[in-house]
């Protein structure tokens, strides 16, 4: 039996202990910034994981005082035998109460959701608006305690990104660790609403940062199991829904059946989508047209969603008793059918409305019983080469909210690990994928992004678009006393002609200018009151502008491949 040789035990020393020298000036030099961002990253988990906590045991509070009921979880049911009257007046009082915060507070009257975190990691260095976050969030709670039909995820991201926000400023943080603050925060709350680590920290990447940058996934992942851990800690390690056991493929024949489904969730996603949408501008117009004051918009939301739920109290709040019921095959097609359609309606008269609340239980709701109604009729059609039909309720439910949220990925993880079931996965990935590839044509990519695009601001189309929109003219252009300067009198001769732009426009807005014009520079002037002539501040160049942002592309191309 041969010996190893002295000699190469001794370079193999000399190689450990120079690995552990070098390791330990990367610790020195380098890794205790890292090491505090990541302790940093921990204490916004488990903020953001109590305040999603917190949110959701306000909403027991509220719901068991102004119902009267002593399990939350099967409201509906219990609302059922409540006399009418109780049932129509409380969203109506909701819905004055939450008027009353959001056009006092937000000035809007607009709720801030998951669509303003995505805008301020995009535009604001991950910063969020935190008085009018924390007034929405209020708003969203009394919208959800009180009869409102819409989900609790979207008002938590939202507050998280709020605790985000306020320790970026005392830190001074600059633009890339803002956006990684705020992902620790959303992955925080998206794991402790839903006891889903990896679909929560997957979220946060894919939804709101928009790329899978490595610097970025250590932190979000510390802090989204922490955001689970403080979910477990006060519920449990248990799964959102129970399903029954016989939730599996019953042959690789039954895949197309879930192509098919895939298609319809498209569909059934982009009219909830829209229905949102239509319902906020018909809202808007009937607001204006009949002189009603902005504050009592949420008020006659509440009242339709009363009169919705003295028949149909399964549009009430989150929704999850009647996922449950789907996702066990507790309902027949009539059901199915009838829920879906009034819970398309009472989601958009919620958000038509003005009361608050997000899309993503509602979305959950809405899958779990299309897939359901899809199931029951299939597995009624070909029984001989058909699994459980309640496997398409689940498959459904990933479907639709993957269309809605634009997240394939964190959505499927988010289905397997509200139910607990891994079996699936096959069926539960092949109709997402299908869902999700009609839906982003049918609408900008998600319905987060469809919001975006209806106030201006196209992050859809990605940051070649979007950036520009983030410099000042005044910013970039040169002044008349830079040497390199455009002439006066050129820019006089074009200012008659009726070409210039305003010193606080965007590059967003001079950008179409120089490509109609095909001018190399554009004067840039300062407006006096009204009949005065303007002032001429200088010239913005175009090879200035495509300087500026090609600088932008690049550090955003270095960031989310850092």
């Amino acid at each position: 039996m041969s010996s190893t040789p002295p000699g190469w035990i001794a370079a193999s020393v000399s190689r450990g202990q120079g690995d552990l020298r070098r390791a330990w000036l990367v610790l020195k030099l380098r890794g205790p910034s890292q090491v505090q961002f990541w302790f940093i990253a921990l204490f916004l988990g488990v903020a953001s994981g109590a305040a999603a906590v917190a949110f959701k045991l306000g909403i027991d509070l509220i719901q068991r005082t102004v119902y009267g009921t002593d399990d939350p979880t099967h409201l509906h049911s219990f609302v059922a035998g409540l006399h009418w009257s109780q049932i129509l007046i409380i969203p109506i009082i909701g819905g004055l109460i939450v008027g009353l915060i959001l056009n006092r507070i937000t000035g809007d009257g607009r709720v801030r959701s998951v669509a303003d975190v995505i805008e301020g990691a995009a535009l604001y260095e991950g910063r969020v608006e935190v008085r009018k976050g924390l007034a929405s969030a209020f708003a969203s709670l009394l919208t959800l305690s009180t009869g409102g039909s819409s989900g609790r995820e979207g008002p938590v991201v939202h507050l998280a990104a709020v605790i985000s926000t306020a320790i970026c400023r005392v830190i001074r943080a600059d633009g890339i660790t803002g956006r990684d603050l705020l992902g620790c925060a959303v992955a925080a709350a998206v794991s402790a609403s839903f006891n889903a680590p990896i679909a929560g920290a997957l979220f946060a990447l894919e939804v709101v940062l928009r790329h899978f940058a490595v610097h970025a996934f250590a932190p979000i992942v510390i802090a989204s199991v922490a955001g689970t851990v403080v979910n477990r800690l006060w519920f449990g390690d248990i799964t959102e829904f129970i399903l029954p056991r016989d939730t599996v493929l019953g042959f690789y024949v039954e895949l197309p059946a879930f192509l098919i489904l895939g298609l319809i969730c498209g569909l059934v996603a982009v009219v909830l989508m829209r229905s949102i949408f239509w319902a906020d501008s018909m809202g808007s117009r009937l607001q204006f047209s009949l002189n009603i004051p902005a504050s009592l918009r949420p008020a006659g939301a509440g009242a339709l969603l009363g009169l919705i739920a003295i028949f149909f109290p399964h549009i009430i709040g989150v929704g999850y008793e009647t996922t449950s019921a789907a996702l066990t095959g507790q309902l027949v097609l009539s059901q199915a059918i009838i829920f879906v359609i009034l819970k398309v309606a009472a989601v958009a008269i919620t958000m038509g409305g003005r009361m608050g609340g997000g899309v993503f239980s509602p979305a959950l709701m809405i899958g779990a019983l299309t897939g359901l109604a899809f199931g029951i009729v299939a597995t009624g059609l070909f029984p001989a080469v058909s699994g459980s039909g309640t496997l398409y309720a689940l498959a459904g439910m990933g479907a639709v909210a993957a269309a809605v949220l634009g997240a394939p990925i964190s959505t499927t993880l988010i289905v397997f690990e509200l139910t607990g079931d891994w079996q699936t996965g096959l069926a539960v990935m092949v109709a997402v994928s299908m869902s999700t590839a009609l839906a982003s044509r049918l609408v900008d990519r998600s319905f987060f992004l469809t919001q975006l695009e209806r106030r201006g601001v196209h992050l859809a189309a990605g940051p070649q678009a979007y950036l520009l929109g983030t410099f000042r003219v005044g910013t970039v252009m040169r002044f008349a006393a830079d040497p390199r300067a455009a002439a006066e009198k050129a820019c006089w001769d074009m200012i008659e002609g009726g070409t210039w732009i305003d010193v606080n426009a965007t590059l967003e807005q001079a950008m179409p200018i120089f490509e109609k014009g095909g001018h190399a520079f554009i004067p840039v002037v300062q407006m006096n009151e009204k009949g005065a002539a303007p002032d001429l501040r200088g010239a913005l160049f175009q090879v200035d502008a495509l300087r500026v942002l090609n600088r932008a592309l690049a550090d955003r191309a270095e960031e989310e491949h850092s």
